[in-house]
């Protein structure tokens, strides 16, 4: 029996820096409470996709919206504050 193998080479050639590093980490770390917001506004509309809307379900993507945006608020504030040489002026 004989084996067929790919002739080429992979598409993505593997390396040892396929893993994310310690900056990039961080950084993921940092946006969670945004990624977390979005996905829960996300699922907010999913819900309704199939289905007629009701009063309840406007409130919930009503506050899930305001949720990301206070979040947004928040992490562009930060970043702002630490940008900032000396604190905060």
């Amino acid at each position: 029996m004989k084996h067929i193998v790919a002739r080429h080479d992979a598409v993505t050639p593997w390396s040892d820096d396929l893993e994310p590093s310690d900056a990039e980490l961080n950084v993921i770390e940092w946006e969670m409470p945004l990624i977390l917001a979005e996905v829960d506004l996300l699922d907010a509309q999913i819900m309704v996709l199939d289905r007629p809307v009701t009063v309840l379900d406007e409130r919930r993507i009503r506050r899930a919206r305001r949720r990301v945006l206070a979040v947004r608020r928040s992490l562009t504030n930060q970043a702002a504050a630490a940008s900032v040489p000396g604190g905060a002026a």
